[in-house]
């Protein structure tokens, strides 16, 4: 897994502090995607469930995320995980991407 830190000013020591959990649930080991790793490691928030309603976000330039009457949410960390891409933006919110472009959004606080 290679993590990317996004130069809009956050520290590899303060991402690690601060997203350590999430990226705990990712193993290489583990033949699984990272939707299917997300959902079994956190189902004490409620597992990887995406929203219907998340399905209105729109990706924006920069790999930025604008939901409908809301400002434009920048990324904090970039994950390699395998093929798959993970972005992690403010508010907790974690949208995996597919080598194909599809991807899922949810928010994992």
């Amino acid at each position: 897994m290679q993590v990317y830190i996004n130069v809009n000013g956050v520290s590899q020591e303060d991402a690690w502090e601060q997203y350590g959990m999430l990226l705990s649930m990712l193993k290489e080991s583990d033949p699984r995607k990272a939707a299917e790793q997300f959902d079994s490691g956190y189902q004490h928030g409620g597992g990887w469930n995406p929203p219907a309603c998340y399905k209105q976000f729109k990706v924006i330039k920069n790999e930025w995320l604008k939901y409908p009457g809301d400002e434009p949410i920048r990324p904090i960390l970039i994950i390699r995980f395998r093929e798959e891409r993970i972005f992690v933006y403010e508010h907790d919110i974690v949208r995996i991407v597919q080598p194909d472009g599809s991807h899922e959004i949810c928010r994992m606080d």
